[in-house]
C-alpha cells in the first residue's frame, strides 16, 4: 500500500522537526561555534568524537547485516567506505585522525580512548546496539539526524577557521567532506525510511529512533562538557 503524498509530507514533517532537539543546540556546542571554547576542551571533542566516529562503519556494517533489500545495501554500503576508506583513497576515520593531530593530539592518544569519557563511550556502545538489534529500517532512521547536518558542518567550519586559528586547516577536511556527502546519505536515507514505513505505528518507531539518535548525540555533549569544564579565558588559552 502507496500513502498518499499527503500522508507522506507529514511523516516527512514530523522526522524533520526532530531538529529542534538536535545537538547542534547544545550549549557546549554553542560555545564552540560562539568560539569560546579554550584548546584543552576542543581536544576534548575531537578525541571523544573520535570514537564515534570509528563506530559508525560497525554502525553501518550491522544495518547491512540485517537488511533484507539488496539494492538498499548496495548503496548503504558507500557509508563504510566513506568512513573507512578505500585503497588509496582516505576516509573519514583517517580525516578525522588529521584533524586530532592538527589540535595537537597524537594519533596514539585517538586510538587508545584515553581520552573517552564513560558517558561517551556508554552513549556510542548504545548507538550501535541498537542498530544491531532493532529492525533495520529503524536503524535506517536513526541515521536521519543527517538531515539536519549540512547546515551544522558549514557553520562548524566557518566557525573553525575563524576562531580556532591555531588549528591547522588542512586538518578540517572532514568537515568540508560532509558538506556534501550528507545531503547525499540523508536523501537515500529518507526514500528508504518513506518506502518502509507505511503504518502509523511504523512511522512512529521511525520517528522514535531518530529521537534516540539525538539522545545519543545529546548525551555525548553532555559527558564532554562534564569532563571538559574549560577555564574563563578562549581560543588558544
Amino acid at each position: 500500500m502507496k500513502l498518499a503524498a499527503s500522508e507522506t509530507e507529514g511523516f516527512i514533517e514530523e522526522l524533520r522537526a526532530q531538529s529542534q532537539s538536535y545537538h547542534s543546540l547544545h550549549p557546549f556546542h554553542e560555545k564552540m561555534n560562539e568560539g569560546s571554547l579554550d584548546r584543552r576542551q576542543i581536544q576534548g571533542w575531537v578525541a571523544n568524537r573520535f570514537y564515534y566516529q570509528v563506530n559508525i562503519p560497525r554502525k553501518d556494517a550491522a544495518i547491512l547485516a540485517n537488511c533484507p533489500d539488496r539494492e538498499v545495501r548496495r548503496r548503504w554500503i558507500h557509508r563504510i567506505h566513506d568512513h573507512d576508506g578505500t585503497a588509496g583513497e582516505e576516509g573519514g576515520i583517517e580525516a578525522w585522525l588529521r584533524l586530532g593531530e592538527a589540535a595537537g593530539l597524537t594519533k596514539e592518544e585517538m586510538w587508545d580512548e584515553r581520552h573517552v569519557a564513560p558517558g561517551v563511550g556508554f552513549a556510542v556502545d548504545a548507538y550501535v546496539t541498537f542498530a544491531r538489534t532493532h529492525p533495520w529500517v529503524e536503524a535506517v532512521a536513526s541515521s536521519l539526524t543527517e538531515l539536519f547536518a549540512p547546515d551544522l558542518m558549514t557553520e562548524r567550519l566557518a566557525a573553525f577557521e575563524r576562531f580556532y586559528t591555531w588549528i591547522d586547516p588542512d586538518g578540517l577536511a572532514y568537515f568540508r567532506n560532509r558538506i556534501t556527502q550528507a545531503p547525499r546519505d540523508s536523501e537515500h536515507a529518507l526514500e528508504v525510511v518513506t518506502e518502509h514505513c507505511r503504518t502509523p505505528e511504523e512511522q512512529a518507531r521511525a520517528v522514535a529512533a531518530l529521537s534516540f539518535k539525538n539522545d545519543v548525540l545529546w548525551s555525548m555533549l553532555d559527558a564532554i562538557e562534564k569532563a571538559y569544564p574549560g577555564d574563563a579565558r578562549q581560543g588558544d588559552a
